[in-house]
């Protein structure tokens, strides 16, 4: 499962994705953000921060279990982005 969180400056807020296949397709269009992914530790779990020139773009946890992801939950909503402190991965 994945769900994004877009707020309401987002077209679509909020969106929820199901099966393994979707959930994937879904992930390999945004292979062009790979080179501003950065992993991080989201809520002490698996994640990945999403930023380009300085600015948050997505925010990204992973629920594993059983060496398996169950659930990827996504954060992209702008303004709850500008209120995140991620001075931690500048260095």
């Amino acid at each position: 499962m994945l769900r994004s969180d877009g707020g309401v400056a987002r077209a679509r807020h909020t969106v929820v994705i199901n099966g393994a296949r979707t959930v994937a397709a879904q992930a390999l269009t945004f292979g062009r953000l790979s080179p501003f992914a950065r992993p991080a530790l989201i809520n002490g779990a698996a994640g990945v921060v999403v930023a380009a020139q300085g600015q948050p773009l997505s925010v990204m946890a992973f629920t594993v279990t059983g060496g398996k992801v169950l659930a990827i939950d996504v954060l992209a909503d702008p303004e709850r982005l500008r209120r995140l402190d991620l001075t931690a991965l500048d260095g």
